[in-house]
């Protein structure tokens, strides 16, 4: 197969080259870089004037105001509207809002808000991503992100946070450099006895130790020594959306590879992919649905890499050769649109059963291996706004299945625990209405929407063949683990 030029991917990396700089080194070091006379004209626009980061509850559990322009209680103010918000029935709060001439900035990792905010008109994709990168960089100094690990490490956690911002401006997020600033060390948070929050929990394998998972860049083991190992994580984020018969109408992939290194020295390391992948749509299908699991051509629509991955073979053999600096950074992001298989079928029938009533039957079906099973699965039906009643029936043998009926929201939701590949789950559901129907009942329902997470699976079949790493001598011989997960983004079925 002819190998696609990576023009396409230089063109990515250059469009926000600057906003990446900005992140990447920080203040601390632009005054070095030809990116200095940009940030001086706009250095306001990259200004925040407090962070801090809430628990579920809303409790403050890290707080700092940099710059004393927005009032002490805008945590409780910021809480309020966002649980109000859910409860008036308008879903989540926007990742960004304004109250009283106030710009707030949050983002949800592990079950704790992070949030900044400040009273400047910000570029809100920049706030955003420098909270998401605060977030990781506790992580890999914490090895583990909950409220208990921010509480007993509070005063390493505003240490971090006193290096990354000053008076609100950002000065380097890189978990490398601040190894040369930040002193205090971590206390150790086992991940046993915490509750799974978010996609990592379906790392914690059997064959893989928990404590690997939940670890910090500055971790030892007993006597002194470090755990040499490197986990290489492929994520993919599917969006799909069916017609109500069936037909898959829209279909994309977003994916990322991403690498947390625990290796000393920062030594070479390659990472091989699929010598079929290619990048560049062409028009036409290229999906062979009768190829196995892991095999046949990837086409990318785009990409774009880390700014320490060298290109240099890219083009010869899709080998991918980077240092290996500490902490967690995505190595290279992708995009594809071009038809892939989906990983489940969703069948749903509505029928009329009197002038009160209805019956739905709603169907998933597991288009995977069998050795692969899905997990946290959630499907999602809205029902006419009359609705006042729903009465529940699942299959034979069913276990681990909750069924709900939201009526504030009018929706069904029907919770499974996990779905074994090729095999298909149905539930039946019997509706009441307050009044007769207007018409057709589907212009009034749906559509059905599906959340799941599906861990050593990707729709894309993009690979790590090999993972290299460069020897410092003949015993060196480190952990290596390289694990795939896919999970929803928006999966939507239309009636």
């Amino acid at each position: 197969m002819r190998l696609a030029s990576v023009s396409t991917c230089h063109s990515f990396r250059k469009s926000s080259k600057f906003s990446e700089a900005l992140l990447r080194i920080g203040v601390r070091n632009l005054q070095k870089s030809k990116y200095w006379s940009a940030l001086i004209a706009i250095r306001a626009v990259v200004m925040i004037s407090q962070f801090f980061v809430l628990s579920q509850r809303g409790d403050n559990i890290v707080f700092r105001d940099y710059r004393g322009e927005v009032p002490k209680g805008s945590a409780e103010i910021f809480f309020r509207k966002v649980k109000f918000w859910k409860e008036d029935g308008e879903g989540d709060a926007p990742p960004v809002f304004n109250v009283d001439g106030v710009n707030y900035f949050h983002v949800k990792d592990a079950g704790l808000l992070f949030v900044a905010t400040t009273r400047l008109n910000v570029s809100p994709s920049l706030v955003l991503e420098l909270l998401r990168r605060i977030a990781r960089v506790i992580k890999d100094y914490l090895g583990i992100l909950s409220e208990e690990s921010l509480r007993k490490n509070f005063v390493l956690v505003y240490e971090l946070l006193d290096e990354v911002i000053d008076f609100g401006f950002v000065q380097t997020t890189s978990t490398e450099v601040l190894k040369s600033y930040v002193f205090n060390e971590p206390i150790a948070v086992y991940a046993d006895h915490l509750q799974s929050l978010g996609p990592a929990a379906i790392f914690m394998a059997k064959r893989m130790p928990v404590t690997t998972i939940a670890k910090s860049v500055l971790a030892n083991e007993r006597g002194g020594r470090k755990r040499e190992e490197i986990f290489v994580d492929i994520i993919e984020n599917l969006s799909v959306t069916f017609s109500s018969s069936g037909y898959i109408l829209t279909s994309e992939i977003d994916g990322t590879i991403q690498l947390k290194s625990y290796l000393t020295g920062n030594p070479d390391i390659r990472v091989a992919l699929n010598e079929e992948v290619s990048i560049g749509r062409d028009g036409g299908s290229s999906y062979d649905y009768g190829s196995p699991f892991g095999s046949g051509p990837v086409i990318l629509d785009d990409c774009n890499f880390h700014e320490s991955v060298r290109l240099d073979n890219f083009d010869i053999d899709r080998t991918l050769t980077l240092g290996s600096p500490d902490g967690e950074f995505p190595v290279m992001n992708y995009r594809i649109t071009q038809e892939f298989k989906p990983p489940f079928r969703i069948n749903v029938l509505i029928e009329e059963s009197g002038s009160l009533k209805a019956e739905v039957t709603i169907k998933v079906h597991g288009e995977f291996p069998s050795s692969i099973i899905a997990e946290k699965i959630m499907v999602q039906l809205p029902v006419p706004s009359y609705t006042t009643r729903v009465s529940f029936e699942l299959e034979p043998g069913a276990v681990g299945n909750t069924t709900d009926f939201k009526e504030a929201n009018k929706r069904i939701e029907w919770g499974l625990k996990k779905i074994v590949g090729g095999s298909e789950h149905t539930l039946h559901a019997k509706l009441t209405f307050a009044q007769e129907l207007r018409g057709n009942i589907t212009k009034e329902a749906g559509p059905v929407s599906m959340t799941f997470t599906i861990p050593m699976y990707n729709a894309s079949r993009l690979q790590v063949k090999y993972l290299h790493i460069s020897k410092k001598s003949k015993s060196y011989n480190p952990y290596r683990w390289v694990r795939y997960v896919t999970q929803s983004n928006s999966y939507v079925a239309r009636l």
